[in-house]
């Protein structure tokens, strides 16, 4: 690959329904109920969020931090036209909190200072520059054992190539990817914590039509790991339960269609049991990659 330079909203269901239907079924955890019931201190907004995404403390002045989304601060998207991009966070982290994959941080959607949105548990220190599991090198400086996915051009005009680590965590994020549909992996979207790999911004992922869009694609066709295999089978597991706590957590947060193509990327995972490809009707890298 190369790079050169509906018509119906879902209304926003109640409150606290959604906070009943988003907490993880052995019970709440600490992280989930402060970040659903604390104080929400706006700190500042992200200058490049393409949507309006604030800083937050929980509490007060020594709380935890936290990335606060209101719903009122989302730019409409003709192509994802049903419900909000909050909607969406919170459903992607159901989904890898159920599958076990554990990589959406804590995400509730609330009511805060501009209006509902999601709240999700900031990761890392914001004085410290993250690690991150995708670059932008020279063909000759490939780290051993990353992936390259993407050929393109610096400022000057020199050849540089997007690469990825190859690694069980970026394979379980990607294969995680493929389930939610997700439309926007950027290699900014991923940061390490402690053994830990997390993802952020999936607020345009899980529309009926095949989008994935990502960085990833270094695992194209190849056999998906058991352990994701495994993981996709508890998400369908759960999908095909019509009583169990996924499928009641997504119903306010997704619309029908949307729950029923997920159940069918899922079906699909599992019967090919190989990463997908690009298809080619669709934009296959976000933009910018990084």
């Amino acid at each position: 690959m190369r790079w050169s330079a509906r018509t119906r909203r879902a209304h926003l269901p109640p409150l606290e329904r959604v906070q009943a239907l988003t907490q993880p079924a052995g019970g709440p955890s600490v992280s989930l109920d402060l970040l659903t019931r604390a104080d929400l201190v706006v700190l500042g907004a992200l200058a490049d969020a393409s949507n309006l995404a604030l800083l937050v403390r929980l509490e007060d002045d020594e709380g935890p931090l936290a990335i606060y989304k209101p719903i009122r601060g989302e730019r409409p998207l003709w192509d994802f036209p049903d419900g909000s991009l909050a909607a969406r966070e919170v459903a992607a982290h159901l989904i890898s909190t159920t599958g076990g994959w554990d990589v959406v941080p804590e995400t509730v959607l609330r009511d805060g200072p501009r209006g509902p949105g999601s709240v999700q548990r900031w990761v890392g220190d914001p004085e410290t520059p993250p690690d991150h599991v995708v670059d932008v090198v020279a063909p000759d400086a490939v780290p051993q054992g990353w992936l390259a996915v993407l050929r393109g051009e610096d400022e000057r005009g020199r050849p540089v190539l997007v690469v990825h680590e190859d690694s069980p965590v970026v394979r379980a994020v990607a294969a995680f990817d493929a389930v939610i549909n997700n439309s926007d992996r950027k290699g900014s979207h991923l940061v390490r914590e402690g053994d830990r790999l997390r993802g952020f911004d999936h607020g345009v992922s899980l529309h009926e039509e095949p989008k994935l869009r990502t960085v990833l694609w270094g695992f194209a066709g190849q056999p998906l790991p058991d352990d994701d295999l495994a993981r996709i089978t508890r998400v369908s597991d759960a999908l095909a339960d019509g009583g169990s706590s996924l499928r009641a957590g997504l119903a306010p947060l997704l619309t029908p269609g949307e729950v029923t193509a997920l159940q069918a990327r899922c079906a699909a995972l599992l019967d090919h049991a190989a990463y997908p490809v690009p298809s080619g009707d669709w934009p296959a890298i976000p933009w910018p990659p990084l």
